[in-house]
């Protein structure tokens, strides 16, 4: 699979990017020039023509974050299986947004796979996707459900909490893009668009979009594409996430003290454990989760310690992960208690298209993918890498990741109450209060490589 686990100093910031291949004739070929369509004009998210303003959102949002968790809880569990070892960072958030913007470019069994696997409310599980494009009403929905979506993530800035997010359209100037798809990305996603030598000048253009994702970023993910990875591809969708949360009730540094960790290998290692009280602790399933409130009460992080038959790293049991009841049952829960927490300090690196595939995705990889909502030279999804880093101390929390998804040319495959103690292997999740918006899931195998 490819997935690199290393440590360093910890960023904020989440781009998620879908790159879409040149359906040309061979990977290698450039396409002549062809008529570029005019730019379109951005409008609170919605791309605008002629006058046509955008609409305001009025689905509910929260469906979408509960599809969102349990994509996100599937995906962990699937690496966390194939990496039991590890400390692993995940943006359920940042890699629903990218996948989510190809899906609307996707049709047929293609369309059904997608959204199944993405959990998308009506069209995931339960329903079957497949008709996207050809029911409006459906369609419309859709839209409509993905606009508040993204107007909830929005509204989670405030007094210390930030919270920015930006996503782009990123087009060759040589390949047609229906006008239809970037309508309902920029309806969906307030994604604009922007034009890139690709094809011709693949250095160039991830330079562009590498600046882009970094000043959407804050600078904290400097580099994510390279032009061996353009290569052959005539668009990049990116999603870019940036968060720096301070705790409502920071930490005292004067507690935070040494003690020891059982890694997920069993080994015992020392780790720096930061010690709170008057926290809300639910249980369900076996599961322990205590929550842990961002300033403003917008955002909130839920570190989940599993059942105790988990820690038994032999079993498959070692990757377990909540169901979304459960999570509800623990956040919901009202008693206090109190928690020691080591600090924490992680990166992970991995390519998730083999991940994507084992859950459902497979054949948006291969060559009867189906793209043609987005163009007719577009064909399958080839690459799904994602970077992410977190820090977590007394202060608050500092998140990045990005995200690459790329799609292949068609000739080419391409203490109060009881004290919770993390001291084995566990779950972090930062959360939309609101919505329950995943926007990031950590499992940390061990706190020491921090």
């Amino acid at each position: 699979m490819g997935i690199r686990i290393r440590s360093g100093r910890i960023t904020a910031g989440v781009a998620a990017v879908t790159l879409l291949a040149a359906g040309c004739a061979s990977a290698q070929a450039v396409q002549p020039p062809r008529a570029v369509q005019p730019p379109l004009a951005v409008s609170r998210g919605t791309a605008v023509s002629r006058g046509t303003a955008a609409a305001e959102p009025t689905a509910d949002p929260g469906p979408y974050g509960a599809g969102d968790t349990a994509f996100g809880l599937n995906v962990l569990h699937a690496w966390c299986q194939s990496e039991p070892a590890d400390n692993l960072v995940l943006s359920p958030a940042s890699l629903a947004t990218g996948l989510g913007m190809a899906y609307l470019g996707s049709r047929g069994s293609t369309a059904q796979a997608m959204a199944s696997v993405l959990h998308l409310p009506g069209v995931g599980a339960g329903g079957s996707g497949a008709d996207a494009g050809t029911n409006p009403a459906a369609d419309q929905a859709l839209l409509a459900g993905l606009q508040a979506r993204t107007a909830a993530l929005g509204q989670l800035n405030g007094p210390g909490v930030k919270l920015a997010a930006s996503n782009q359209v990123w087009a060759d100037p040589s390949l047609p893009t229906l006008r239809s798809y970037l309508n309902a990305l920029a309806t969906a996603y307030r994604a604009g668009v922007n034009r890139v030598p690709m094809l011709t000048n693949p250095a160039q253009a991830a330079q562009q979009i590498d600046q882009a994702i970094s000043a959407a970023t804050d600078g904290q993910i400097p580099k994510l594409l390279s032009p061996g990875m353009l290569h052959g591809l005539g668009w990049v969708l990116t999603s870019a996430l940036y968060l720096n949360a301070v705790w409502a009730t920071p930490f005292q540094p004067s507690k935070t003290a040494p003690g020891q960790f059982t890694t997920a290998t069993g080994k015992t290692v020392t780790a720096n454990f930061m010690n709170g009280s008057g926290f809300r602790v639910g249980t369900a399933d076996g599961w322990t989760g205590v929550s842990l409130p961002y300033r403003g009460g917008k955002v909130a992080m839920v570190a989940l310690l599993p059942p105790a038959s988990s820690a038994n790293t032999a079993t498959a049991s070692s990757c377990a992960t909540p169901s979304v009841a459960a999570l509800d049952a623990i956040t919901d829960a009202s008693r206090l208690g109190s928690l020691v927490l080591p600090k924490v300090n992680l990166r992970s690196d991995a390519s998730m298209k083999d991940l994507l595939s084992g859950l459902g995705m497979g054949i948006a990889f291969g060559g009867g993918a189906n793209f043609s909502g987005l163009s007719s030279q577009a064909c399958c999804i080839g690459v799904v890498q994602q970077a992410a880093t977190l820090r977590v101390n007394e202060k608050g929390t500092v998140a990045a990741a990005a995200t690459a998804v790329g799609i292949v040319a068609s000739a080419a495959q391409a203490p109060v109450g009881p004290q919770i103690v993390f001291n084995r292997p566990y779950l972090l999740l930062v959360t939309s209060v609101t919505t329950g918006e995943p926007l990031f899931v950590v499992r940390v195998a061990n706190p020491a490589t921090s």
